[in-house]
């Protein structure tokens, strides 16, 4: 017994002094300075170590890297350091002894140094992890799921049980930052119901914050992009907040925000403008590639001439440093910017040669599109591109990837159809969604096009797998049973192939599943409605009722995709005036919810349908917003600035023909001389033939005027008078526009009659295209409806001739088509 009391005396004293030294230890560990101080410990104490050291050591060589900025990072050193391998043999061999923090930290800090998903001891730390889930705290939770999306994974089992944990917790879940980092991590696995709750409970917790970082709301937007949701209520709380902290916004934070606006298809003008100006200002302080590349990015897109010319000269200066991904960046950024500095362009071809065999496909695809937008002409470049696209091509077994590899491939000059090609294709069909099948048939139809141009039979391989293509489109929609999934797939579909096969089956399983239609989805299925120009009277109706019916529930600005519907199609719903009536309430009571390029679009769409709300028109033609409107356009792409501008002058017409009361000035005439000047109006053959029989049909050429001018600045085909007994009037002489021979004025009550013999009717006849109506009816859409309501107010008859009168088999000779003249000119009342 004695010889007992001995020995557990001196395990104790020994059990003692190990915690002692241990304590010690990691006193000293807590205590160092710099990644060598660790390593030396470490080296000198193997044997000692427990894993709350190993642990501690990890974490410690994170914390002086995490501090530096990315270039002064030694992550190379450290991963490579032999001590540091010492320390991943030691925590693997201590995992089990390790408690939840450690364990989750130490995976953490690990990951961070770069350690590849599939060495051993992330496998050990993940797994031991999983089976401790259900006992971690939310916050060691969170930053698990932090861990797991930094190996890429978002959609595995594991996910799915953070994502019912979560759920289990979500009504006693305090604490915002917590919630938000595991809303990302879950996004990829979560309901739509559960979804909302997130939202909700997000919301809850941001309104009771009095304070919180801008992370918060980065978040929650990140959150919002990865479910794809522009949800306008809390993207507009959460850029209040990147407002008010533009203080700590560093040129990541506003690069990273920039691009989940982006793809949230969300703008803010207020922000952009502002963080325009921030980054502007950092200019000269980007001296290295990888902020330069950031800074390129988030600016280049918005800046102005001056400010682009002096990225591009630092962009040529700096090229040779650049990475491959940096290339990557430059290149997409030059084709948003519409860049064409050859200089830029040729070097960065060069660069992206050298790095070609380091890029995936999908940055293939990227790098292709960018080229060809910046008309880079570089052989050897689309040459090794099209041998790189069609190696993966070979591989791949991924529908989406194959067809986004077939769709490269038919972009790249001189590329033509093979085998390879064909038989991919074929071999995944049957699993396409129908973006996929799109993209296949775009890429198809190319093909189809270049061979024939080179006289080839059009019954070959490409023309065949079309038709099969078409069946199994067909296929998808009668199986489809998800309108949101459905509506999902047709977002992006565009193209000859889509608009001339399968829009009408696509609208006919829309309505098939109308009961579907919510006020989630209806301006998604608007959306699409419009793109297609397809005029459903049975989906516009329903849109039309849950439009009313949830009006409240529907973002202001998300009404003009809808109402816009409406005006485009021309159509007006049961109870048409309740339903303008109340969109037009619930957007003119939150006027300042919309970004000014939008409340200018939808004050033209509502004018299109003869809508002119008061408080909406008073806001546009204000001295304040046509300013904010200004400085608003100095940032999108050009494209969207012609447009908006062009609506702000169709509006600006619009009231002063339609609504004088509002006594707002015509203020765009120097804006349409120089779009006149810009402009080249093409006739088409009816419209020469047309010409040619209304000057046999009113005696001679000097009768009537072709592509007249009117007031205002609408162009019209064909224009001529007719005294009171329906007889032509010469013109003095042709080449003198209508507008210089009446001298029309602004007071419209002057401009009917006004250089006319009494009696006599000017007559504008316009021949209307496939485009002057929607695609499956004889419907005009109601652009074209409101010019010639215009024309009319302006004094004009108006003759119309549709295509497809003009086009059909009753007028397939000249005596006929010139009777058809005859009677539309002459029997006009």
């Amino acid at each position: 017994m004695l010889c007992v009391r001995h020995i557990c005396a001196f395990a104790l004293r020994r059990c003692q002094f190990r915690t002692l030294s241990s304590d010690t230890l990691l006193r000293q560990l807590n205590s160092c300075t710099t990644e060598d101080q660790v390593f030396d410990l470490v080296g000198k104490n193997k044997a000692r170590l427990s894993e709350k050291h190993v642990g501690t050591a990890i974490s410690q060589l994170w914390n002086f890297q995490k501090d530096k900025s990315r270039l002064l990072r030694s992550i190379d050193y450290v991963k490579n350091h032999s001590q540091f391998l010492t320390l991943r043999i030691l925590a693997e061999n201590k995992i089990e002894f390790m408690d939840d923090d450690l364990l989750v930290d130490t995976l953490y800090s690990v990951l961070r140094f770069t350690v590849e998903a599939h060495d051993s001891l992330v496998e050990e730390l993940v797994v031991e992890a999983w089976r401790r889930l259900e006992r971690f705290s939310l916050p060691t939770l969170s930053r698990f799921a932090v861990c797991l999306n930094e190996q890429q994974i978002y959609f595995s089992p594991l996910i799915g049980k953070i994502a019912d944990i979560v759920n289990m917790n979500l009504d006693s879940t305090q604490d915002i930052r917590v919630l938000l980092v595991l809303m990302v991590s879950i996004s990829g696995v979560i309901s739509q119901s559960f979804q909302e709750q997130l939202i909700q409970k997000a919301e809850l917790l941001l309104e009771t914050e009095n304070c919180f970082h801008f992370n918060h709301a980065r978040k929650m937007v990140h959150f919002l992009r990865n479910v794809r949701l522009t949800h306008r209520p809390l993207l507009d709380k959460c850029n209040k907040i990147f407002l008010k902290n533009l203080r700590q916004l560093d040129l990541e934070s506003i690069s990273h925000i920039l691009t989940l606006y982006q793809t949230l298809q969300f703008n803010n003008t207020e922000f952009r403008l502002v963080v325009k100006q921030k980054l502007t200002e950092t200019i000269d302080d980007c001296i290295n590639p990888v902020s330069f590349t950031k800074l390129f990015a988030a600016l280049g897109p918005m800046a102005g001439p001056e400010v682009r010319e002096r990225l591009i000269a630092t962009a040529l200066l700096m090229a040779e440093e650049f990475n491959c991904h940096e290339v990557l960046v430059v290149v997409e950024t030059m084709e948003k910017m519409e860049c064409r500095n050859s200089h830029l362009i040729q070097k960065i071809a060069s660069l992206l040669h050298k790095y070609l065999d380091k890029y995936k496909p999908l940055e293939l695809a990227k790098i292709t599109q960018a080229l060809l937008l910046l008309h880079c002409h570089n052989a050897k470049l689309y040459t090794k591109l099209r041998g790189l696209v069609v190696g993966y091509l070979q591989v791949n077994v991924v529908p989406r990837d194959i067809s986004m590899l077939t769709r490269i491939l038919s972009m790249l000059p001189s590329s033509q159809v093979d085998e390879v090609v064909i038989n991919r294709v074929d071999a995944v069909l049957s699993q396409c969604k129908l973006n996929d099948l799109n993209s296949f048939a775009t890429a198809l139809v190319r093909w189809v096009h270049r061979d024939q141009s080179r006289h080839q039979s059009t019954s070959g391989p490409s023309a065949k797998l079309l038709q099969k293509l078409s069946n199994c489109g067909y296929q998808r929609l009668q199986k489809a049973s998800d309108l949101d999934l459905l509506l999902e797939e047709c977002r992006y579909l565009s193209g000859e192939w889509f608009e001339e096969i399968l829009v009408e089956e696509t609208v006919n399983t829309c309505q098939r599943l109308m009961d579907q239609i919510t006020w989630m989805n209806v301006q998604e299925l608007s959306t699409f409605l419009l793109k297609t120009n397809y005029r459903c009277t049975p989906l516009l109706d329903r849109i039309a009722s849950v439009a009313v019916q949830h009006i409240n529930k529907i973002h202001p600005s998300g009404m003009y995709a809808i109402l816009r519907t409406f005006t485009v199609l021309n159509y007006d719903p049961p109870q048409s005036e309740e339903f303008f009536e109340t969109c037009i309430q619930h957007c003119s009571s939150q006027l300042d919810c919309f970004e000014p390029h939008i409340l200018v679009l939808l004050g033209y769409s509502l004018a299109v349908a003869e809508y002119f709300p008061p408080a909406l028109i008073n806001a546009i033609f204000n001295v304040d917003f046509l300013a904010k409107l200004d400085a608003q356009l100095e940032i999108p792409s050009d494209t969207l600035n012609w447009k908006v501008r062009l609506r702000l002058m169709e509006l600006n017409r619009a009231v002063c023909l339609e609504c004088p009361e509002f006594q707002i000035p015509w203020f765009h005439e120097r804006y349409c001389q120089q779009m006149q000047r810009k402009g080249n109006r093409s006739t088409n053959t009816a419209q020469q033939q047309i010409r040619r029989m209304l000057g046999e049909i009113l005696g001679g050429s000097q009768y009537a005027k072709v592509s007249v001018l009117t007031p205002y600045y609408y162009g019209i085909d064909f224009e001529f008078i007719l005294d009171k007994n329906k007889k032509p009037l010469p013109y003095m002489d042709q080449s003198i526009v209508l507008a210089d021979l009446v001298q029309w004025g602004p007071d419209i009550q002057l401009l009917g009659k006004k250089g006319l013999p009494p009696g006599a009717q000017r007559i504008a006849v316009e021949f209307l295209d496939s485009k002057a109506f929607c695609k499956n009816s004889c419907q005009l859409n109601g652009e074209i409806a409101m010019k010639k309501r215009h024309l009319e107010i302006l004094g004009y008859q108006v003759v119309q001739i549709p295509h497809f009168e003009w086009n059909s088999m009753e007028l397939s000779s000249k005596d006929a088509w010139m009777e058809y003249l005859k009677k539309s000119i002459f029997e006009t009342k």
